[in-house]
């Protein structure tokens, strides 16, 4: 999954319809580019390449005050919107999604109603508390992870990083049943 295909869907859906420019300062100023790969370039491939496939439409509006031809201002399509959620719910509700794609979904997780991104959240974590079964499951009861060298360390990085995942989640899920945040469908 791209990072960015999400988050130019993410802006051009919020925006209604925009232009490249205001995709990229929307991005910008969510601060993407300082935690993902979405740059001025690959905001602009991004929108020219889901043109062509059709998850968003490309109108001409004004031509540049500095004599340039006229700015292109893009909407999302209904296969857009479909891709949209589709790479949002997976990112949410994935186990190990990269953390760029992890941050970008829960910046746009106010698209989705309460119940169903709080759904999403729990298919994560149970997801996380599998992997970690799967990890323990094939440790000796006794195992003393510190004297088994580097595969320890290993071993020990896997466990870890389940568990902080996990109580990461549990604290997301907790946040939003408590009202955090105002989601789509909220009154």
């Amino acid at each position: 999954m791209s990072v960015v295909r999400l988050l130019v869907l993410g802006a051009v859906r919020r925006r209604g319809r925009a232009h490249g420019y205001l995709v990229r300062a929307d991005l910008e100023a969510w601060g993407a580019h300082e935690w993902s790969n979405a740059t001025s370039g690959s905001v602009y491939h991004a929108l020219k390449s889901m043109t062509e496939q059709g998850l968003l439409l490309a109108h001409e509006s004004t031509p540049s005050e500095a004599g340039g031809p006229p700015r292109l201002e893009y909407e999302i399509t209904a296969e857009g919107d479909e891709a949209y959620f589709r790479l949002l719910r997976k990112a949410l509700s994935s186990r190990d999604p990269s953390l760029d794609q992890l941050a970008a979904a829960v910046g746009l997780i106010d698209d989705l109603p309460r119940a169903e991104a709080v759904d999403l959240l729990r298919r994560r974590a149970k997801a996380m508390d599998q992997w970690r079964d799967s990890i323990t499951s094939h440790l000796p009861p006794d195992a003393d992870l510190e004297t088994w060298g580097p595969v320890g360390a290993v071993i020990g990085l896997w466990l870890h990083t389940a568990d902080s995942r996990t109580a990461w989640t549990h604290q997301l899920i907790r946040r939003l049943e408590q009202g955090a945040f105002r989601m789509a469908g909220d009154t």
